[in-house]
């Protein structure tokens, strides 16, 4: 009988054995991903460092996609080993601007307003591409304040957080933040270009874009097809100093580059000239404008914070009683790779990032 139990033993022990080499060959660097995973700041910023690969080449190589349900379709086949998963883009209002330092230093600053949601910073650094930050919205993968990627088996959906980024910035110092219009036919292209979902063609800009001019290029090669059925718009800044907004109206590209002495800036209406004042956030904009005019584009980080503090929101809806506000500010630095974060609204507490920290 005791050799009986000893020999269950030793066959429950390798079968134990089994299963976790079995798993570990299965994730590997997604085990290692999921346990990066933990909060930076007081409120509630989530961290991950993606070491695994979230299949970036073979989704471009594959024709890229053309839908929500086509990205979820892949990450589940692809990151997620089946494990289903379901997109749900809220509607957002934000607003993004361009400054410069007085030492020169480029800068790109950026709010995300929504109703309350965990967000998350995202490291990348893939093997075919170039390093970021970026911080995704993950309620956009099912998570809220009651259920957050806090356990191995909750945080593996975040696997899939590369490709639900609203901003983020690479090491060459490219910058990119989206931006919600509302009321707008959903852009839709068909030009025989590799097709991209908005948030899908902002991880490949990311990835592969290392400056204003190579994003131009490869939006205008790709068919977009916008998240969530809705209409988006782009600012985009570098470390030489350029910037350019990208609209779609009638689903043509529209490339509005800042021009020599002109700050750009932008919230939630079209500035394409044709169709100029459609959406709103106009009151965000004349504040934006109006600062950085005033000192020809030249602020310090700090006051390119304090100016998105100045057109932060946080207000309580008078139909449904929810509250709206701004879910995290970040000045980009496109000059030092660097990241000054707040979130919810706590600008006395900063979480300042550089691409180049250890991991």
């Amino acid at each position: 009988m005791k050799k009986m139990i000893k020999r269950l033993v030793i066959v429950l022990a390798a079968l134990i054995l089994a299963a976790v080499i079995a798993v570990m060959a299965l994730f590997g660097r997604e085990i290692q991903t999921i346990r990066s995973i933990r909060q930076v700041d007081e409120a509630g910023m989530l961290m991950i460092d993606v070491t695994a690969d979230y299949g970036l080449s073979e989704l471009v190589a594959s024709g890229g996609v053309s839908s929500d349900s086509e990205l979820v379709s892949f990450v589940v086949r692809h990151l997620l080993k089946g494990i289903p998963l379901q997109f749900n883009i809220p509607d957002f209002g934000c607003s993004t601007f361009q400054a410069r330092t007085a030492e020169g230093e480029w800068l790109f600053g950026r709010n995300y307003d929504l109703n309350d949601i965990p967000g998350m910073i995202v490291r990348t650094d893939p093997q075919d591409g170039y390093a970021s930050i970026s911080i995704a919205n993950i309620s956009v993968l099912g998570y809220d304040d009651e259920h957050l990627p806090d356990s191995f088996l909750s945080g593996i959906i975040s696997l899939a957080a590369p490709y639900v980024l609203m901003d983020g910035m690479n090491e060459m110092g490219f910058s990119i933040g989206v931006l919600l219009i509302r009321d707008v036919e959903p852009t839709h292209q068909d030009q025989g270009g590799l097709d991209m979902t908005t948030t899908a063609a902002m991880r490949w800009l990311l990835d592969q874009a290392a400056d204003v001019d190579e994003a131009i290029a490869m939006l205008e090669s790709m068919d977009m097809h916008a998240s969530a059925n809705a209409s988006y718009h782009f600012q985009m800044a570098d470390a030489k100093g350029n910037s350019a907004v990208v609209e779609y109206v009638d689903n043509e590209l529209r490339v509005i580059r800042k021009q020599p002495q002109q700050q750009q800036m932008l919230t939630n209406f079209l500035i394409s000239e044709d169709v100029y004042g459609f959406g709103t956030g106009q009151d965000r904009y004349a504040i934006l404008q109006q600062t950085l005019e005033e000192n020809e584009g030249i602020l310090s980080e700090q006051q390119a914070m304090d100016l998105l503090q100045a057109v932060s929101q946080d207000k309580i809806s008078e139909k449904t009683g929810t509250r709206s506000a701004t879910q995290w500010s970040v000045v980009y630095n496109n000059t030092r790779k660097t990241a000054m974060i707040v979130t919810d609204r706590d600008y006395a507490h900063p979480i300042e990032i550089a691409l180049g920290d250890e991991r």
